[in-house]
């Protein structure tokens, strides 16, 4: 097979299947990005993915201002997906929720899920938005999975459907004993909550702490924003059960 060079530094996220000579055709929003505001024409390469075939290289078949046309050249990486890691967090104000989101991708959480506390100032979200968010957050990123954003729930409801078998990082910022960041070696699916920033209600630390596979933990000696602690957390979960080991 004959090797093409790859010249491309534009990625994009598509709703596409991709392999090899498959035509893909441009959302307008994307043609805009592409040729209005990127300046890119016919024969422009980039990079596509669609959060199950890897990531390929692409070639600018057709070029107009409200669509457009790309053809699959060559397999550039495989699919790569995170570890079946969620992360459970209180919306906070906009800017901070979006840097959640956007660190989760990231850091690779493979499902993102806002939850609403007992003390959870925001009532709802634009859940469309943030998942955008996340599929901007894996093109700039290189990942080549894009994890869902669950529309906001009550925690209380989520809990109690939840499958036992999904152990949950419950961070506590009122913990005062044990070592900071202290996890279990228990592989399997996990799932981190993060809570808000006026933290967990008495009742909500209560049926936690009842639940036996919730394991509690501190984030060090300093109480953390919302958004640095989801970052930690993630970032103490992937050195010590993820794919950073």
């Amino acid at each position: 097979m004959k090797t093409v060079p790859n010249t491309a530094k534009i990625r994009l996220y598509v709703d596409h299947p991709l392999g090899p000579g498959q035509t893909v055709p441009l959302a307008p929003p994307q043609a805009h990005y592409l040729f209005g505001v990127m300046r890119q024409g016919q024969g422009a390469q980039v990079l596509l993915f669609n959060g199950t075939g890897g990531e390929w290289l692409a070639e600018v078949r057709e070029a107009r201002k409200k669509g457009g046309t790309l053809a699959c050249l060559s397999q550039t990486r495989p699919q790569q997906m995170p570890p079946d890691l969620w992360l459970l967090f209180a919306p906070v104000k906009k800017a901070r929720t979006d840097f959640i989101v956007e660190k989760a991708v990231e850091l690779g959480a493979a499902r993102i899920c806002p939850v609403q506390t007992d003390f959870t100032n925001s009532e709802r979200i634009r859940q469309d938005r943030l998942q955008a968010h996340a599929i901007e957050a894996a093109e700039q990123c290189g990942g080549t999975y894009v994890p869902p954003v669950d529309d906001l729930q009550k925690l209380s409801a989520l809990l109690d459907g939840w499958d036992p078998a999904r152990r949950i990082l419950f961070c506590d910022e009122a913990l005062a004993d044990g070592p900071a960041g202290a996890l279990p070696d228990t592989p399997g699916p996990w799932a981190i909550l993060i809570g808000p920033e006026g933290g967990f209600s008495d009742a909500e630390r209560a049926r936690l702490a009842a639940l036996p596979h919730a394991h509690a933990t501190r984030l060090g000696p300093r109480i953390l924003r919302a958004d640095t602690a989801a970052v930690a957390a993630l970032t103490l979960w992937q050195a010590r059960l993820g794919d950073w080991r």
